[in-house]
């Protein structure tokens, strides 16, 4: 049997099977439904890490630095879950994720794993976390998933269209407009987590936005993408944090970028909006 290949298409994902070139043409001959591999992957990990959610847990603290960055037994179990489907439905594929080492991440097709996104909040028992997990080719995200297994949602996007599944139906997701900073609402997992110099960048923007709320980690960019806060800036964000959120912001018609209006591919400083009006406002204040 040939191996699994991708072909990307107007951003629609379908999976193929390569087989050889009829009138310079690849023959398509079996095709697997993307959209269930990618829930059934989202499945497999969601019912790793329930059980270990408001349980009794051991925190190990990896942090090298002094800090406090957990990891549990949860976290790594949900990333060796997924990556044994991923191994084995697509075995020339990359894999990078967060609590192992990479596997092939220089293949064409690299899988990108966050299998707790949020980890803080989950070790105090707040729902305000969630698994990531993005398809990346040569680098771009071309597919990027958001599930949170406890509120059993799931937020979904491929750049040009983004999607919401969970309780409350299914819904295409669509950022809000919002003329002006001034009439935005903030979100950022936590000042703390930045440098002296950039907390005081971020202050001046929150002393002019309506209002400014802290948590959510990357629920946030979902609710931002949802249409219900309109501006997010971060700093200290890994690949790994931010490479599933970028097709499901610019699916929903947002922006996102780092404060120096680059591509926010390898994380950093980030400024994710639903308006490009108040992005371009956010930035001016940020580097003002």
């Amino acid at each position: 049997m040939p191996t699994p290949a991708l072909r990307v298409g107007d951003k629609a994902i379908a999976l193929v099977y390569d087989s050889p070139l009829v009138d310079g043409r690849i023959e398509l001959m079996t095709a697997i439904d993307f959209a269930a591999f990618v829930d059934e992957l989202a499945l497999v990990s969601g019912e790793t890490i329930r059980p270990f959610f408001r349980s009794a847990l051991s925190i190990e603290n990896k942090s090298r630095s002094g800090g406090f960055d957990p990891v549990t037994a949860a976290d790594r179990a949900a990333e060796a879950a997924m990556r044994a489907l991923i191994k084995r439905t697509f075995p020339a594929h990359g894999i990078v994720g967060e609590e192992f080492p990479a596997e092939q991440p220089n293949a064409e097709y690299v899988w990108i794993l966050d299998p707790i996104d949020g980890t803080k909040s989950f070790i105090c028992g707040l729902p305000a976390w969630g698994t990531l997990i993005a398809l990346t080719r040569h680098g771009e995200p071309i597919y990027g998933v958001m599930h949170q297994p406890f509120t059993r949602e799931q937020f979904s996007g491929d750049g040009s269209g983004a999607r919401y599944r969970g309780p409350a139906g299914d819904r295409i997701l669509q950022t809000r407009e919002c003329e002006t900073l001034r009439d935005a609402i903030m979100l950022t997992t936590s000042p703390l987590l930045m440098k002296p110099a950039d907390r005081q960048c971020f202050e001046r923007v929150e002393q002019t936005v309506r209002l400014s709320r802290y948590g959510g980690d990357c629920y946030a960019y979902c609710v931002l993408a949802a249409g219900h806060v309109d501006l997010i800036i971060e700093t200290e964000l890994k690949p790994h944090d931010v490479l599933a959120l970028i097709p499901i912001i610019e699916g929903a018609g947002g922006i996102m970028t780092t404060w120096e209006n680059g591509r926010p591919h390898n994380g950093g400083r980030i400024v994710a909006a639903g308006d490009r009006r108040v992005h371009a406002q956010a930035m001016k204040v940020l580097n003002g």
